[in-house]
């Protein structure tokens, strides 16, 4: 029968245990020195080794000739424990065997010798299940067992068990795995099986696993029920995990607010049948490690991500305060805890992404401190605010007599001249400081509207963008979706990412894609912004209208 690769190759030995080398090290010294004690008290998370541990302590007490403290696997005694032949070593799951009956029959048991082994062994697995009765009765053969007994209890909740129990053992704490410890066990035991497997699969299914490897040994199996040559694909497919991509792609749209292409995304993973609940967490991980970026001196030593996934996201990371990602998180954080009860998993991850692309429809308190720090960062990028003069202001009385005494009225004769028409023109709301854009590039010199009349479409814009690829990927990720027209010796970008105009600001980086469109179209092109004629901004949320307030008690906001 087939025996899945968690047990298949459970470490035999504490030098095969990975990442609880303070634990292992301990254990080893004790039964070399034979210095051990009558009870002991495993503590951890699921999957890093605590049952594990407790086995081989108890093959290690009882074998005839230990080496260097672990046991030798091949005598008598360790082959018998192996096969289950020995008694003497009594595993007993606290889940299940919880009553205080159940405890009385090991007190029963304790007082007879071992049959074959030196010791007779208790390990006792979620010993916090144990009800009061129980521990009470516990409680004195715990403290002063016969000498040939020790008690071996393991827990992953450990604050539940009574502080009287607690004094009686020798307790050691098991950490979380190393993400890199995992991912070398993974490779070992891939290629024990015959599969080849990536380095960024490997970090993957550590990253997934979350400090288990059991967990990661369990989805390695799955893997290798897919394909014998593991990529990231594969592990994403057998984890059920959208690919990378969807997770910079859609992060993209609510740092640029663009509500429209976010239900396209989730539209499309929804019908690959991924877990939006699932994605939910992928994003508030995704997020989180745009904070560490932020945040931590070396955040890349903390990460578990490729080099390419890490530059990606310290390009995005320059775009967003830390209070932003703070509350993207929250909202996210609050939609994840909703799912499941009631509303559907798609329409509440759909409403948070609403949310952080259009943050004029969240007013929590959260939303309203973003919303002000994304204003007081516009601020530092250019826009001042100045009062003008009174005298300057065109007094009410010189409004054209055709148009009407109303209060809009007023304050538009106060800020446009008197020669205007009578019906004044809306004012254009401005960038919305929840995501302020970086200044794009200047318009080219000459006559712009001339320009953008005479454009024509750029069939090559595409190859443009794969070739970028050979720049970095995150520049060619800012174009995707972009368009491109020609105008003479122009070339204009059209763009919903403010990342892609922020690329062009910067002299180096223009170069470098001028020199791609080179090596694709043989000609030298200057670049700018393409703007639809008569395009037009969208409403502006209260930010926008608060400023426009400022402009209609005469203080002039304008952008340097």
């Amino acid at each position: 029968m087939y025996q899945v690769l968690y047990r298949k190759w459970r470490p035999k030995t504490f030098d095969d245990v990975s990442g609880q080398e303070h634990i292992t090290t301990t254990l080893k010294n004790e039964i070399i020195e034979n210095r051990l004690n009558h009870a002991y008290l495993f503590t951890g998370s699921r999957g890093t080794g605590k049952t594990t541990c407790a086995k081989i302590l108890a093959k290690a007490v009882n074998c005839l000739e230990p080496k260097n403290g672990s046991p030798c696997g091949e005598c008598e005694i360790c082959k018998g424990i192996e096969n289950g032949s020995i008694l003497d070593i009594v595993e007993m799951d606290a889940a299940s065997n919880r009553k205080i009956e159940n405890i009385r029959d090991i007190i029963d048991e304790v007082q007879y010798k071992p049959n074959k082994a030196r010791y007779r062994v208790y390990i006792v697995d979620e010993v916090h299940m144990l009800t009061t009765e129980a521990f009470n009765a516990l409680l004195k053969t715990l403290e002063e067992p016969p000498e040939h007994v020790i008690f071996i209890l393991a827990t992953t909740e450990v604050h539940k068990l009574p502080q009287t129990i607690l004094s009686r053992c020798q307790r050691f704490d098991f950490h979380r795995i190393p993400p890199q410890a995992i991912a070398d066990r993974v490779k070992y035991v891939a290629g024990q099986e015959n599969a080849a497997i990536s380095d960024e699969a490997a970090l993957l299914i550590a990253g997934v696993a979350d400090g288990a490897l059991r967990d990661a040994l369990s989805l390695l199996d799955r893997c290798i029920a897919i394909s014998d040559d593991i990529d990231e694909s594969t592990v994403r497919q057998a984890a059920g995990l959208a690919d990378k991509k969807y997770l910079y792609e859609l992060s993209a749209c609510i740092i640029n607010k663009n509500t429209a292409r976010a239900m396209e995304y989730i539209d499309r993973l929804y019908g690959e049948s991924k877990d939006m609940a699932r994605l939910c967490d992928e994003l508030i991980a995704h997020f989180r490690a745009l904070m560490l970026i932020k945040s931590v001196r070396n955040p890349r030593n903390i990460l578990v991500m490729s080099e390419d996934e890490f530059e990606q996201a310290q390009t995005q990371c320059a775009y967003l305060s830390l209070a932003d990602i703070v509350y993207y998180m929250d909202v996210l954080s609050r939609a994840y805890q909703r799912m499941g009860h009631g509303t559907g998993d798609r329409t509440e991850l759909e409403m948070a992404l609403v949310k952080l692309s259009a943050p004029e429809l969240d007013s929590t308190n959260e939303a309203v401190a973003a919303r002000l720090t994304a204003l007081e960062r516009a601020v530092k990028r250019g826009i001042t605010v100045k009062a003008e003069p009174v005298s300057e202001q065109k007094p009410v009385e010189e409004a054209p007599p055709k148009q009407e005494k109303t209060e809009k009225a007023e304050k538009t004769v106060e800020q446009k001249p008197v020669e205007q028409k009578p019906e004044p023109e809306p004012v254009k709301a401005q960038e919305p400081p929840q995501a302020p854009a970086p200044q794009k590039p200047a318009a080219p010199a000459q006559n712009t509207e001339e320009l953008y009349r005479n454009a024509v479409p750029f069939p090559q814009w595409p190859e443009v963008i794969d070739g970028m690829k050979s720049i970095s990927k995150s520049i060619s990720a800012a174009f995707v979706g972009s368009t491109a027209y020609e105008s003479g010796s122009y070339l204009l970008i059209e763009a919903a990412n403010d990342m892609a105009f922020d690329l062009l600001r910067h002299s180096s980086r223009r170069q470098e894609i001028r020199n791609v469109i080179l090596d694709v179209t043989g000609k030298v092109y200057k670049l700018g912004p393409y703007k639809r004629p008569g395009q037009e901004q969208e409403k502006a949320d209260p930010m926008q209208q608060f400023r426009q307030t400022l402009q209609d008690s005469g203080i002039a906001v304008e952008e340097s």
